[in-house]
């Protein structure tokens, strides 16, 4: 028996195909020992059509000892149930989720967690940029306040970019056009 596989009862089955159903699963695998339990979860179904459940292509069966789940690993693992090769591996135990409330979400968008992670710009060593965009809706422009503005920039599409390399000089000769 492999390291880390001591004490294992249930197996994952990955590839089986869609005639495949828990009875199957049951008959095939019980062969290797005493089957406990045989999960098949099932896809989301299309609730506009009633169609049959299929399941999601993967099973977890779980036996009375870690000696009939290697077993069943041993000899079901890149072999053919129904015309398709499964693969037969120990399953693993789901990810733990930090928050269940948050599902998949990324922990910064929490608010608790930006309270009590996240600083200050000015405390975090960042630089400011200093540019505020203002939508003018009778003009339908987007007009920009900051250091722009005070070079004379009124929509945001004239404003150039800082790091052109672009010195003052043409910069003035540009505006008086």
């Amino acid at each position: 028996m492999e390291d880390g596989t001591k004490g294992k009862k249930t197996v994952f089955v990955g590839g089986i195909g869609d005639d495949v159903d828990e009875s199957v699963l049951y008959q095939t695998f019980s062969a290797f020992g005493d089957v406990v339990e045989v999960q098949l979860p099932q896809a989301a179904t299309n609730t506009t059509s009633e169609s049959e459940a299929k399941h999601r292509g993967f099973a977890f069966i779980t036996f009375s000892s870690p000696v009939d789940a290697q077993d069943a690993i041993d000899n079901m693992d890149l072999n053919e149930l129904r015309g398709r090769v499964i693969k037969v591996n120990v399953a693993r135990p789901m990810k733990a989720v930090i928050d269940p409330g948050a599902g998949n979400r990324a922990i910064w968008e929490s608010e608790e967690w930006l309270q009590q992670h996240a600083k200050p710009l000015a405390q975090s060593g960042g630089k400011s940029v200093g540019l505020v965009l203002d939508f003018d809706s009778s003009t339908q422009r987007l007009g920009v306040q900051g250091r722009n503005a005070q070079r004379g920039v009124t929509d945001a599409g004239d404003a150039e970019d800082p790091g052109s390399g672009a010195d003052e000089a043409e910069d003035e000769n540009a505006m008086q056009v």
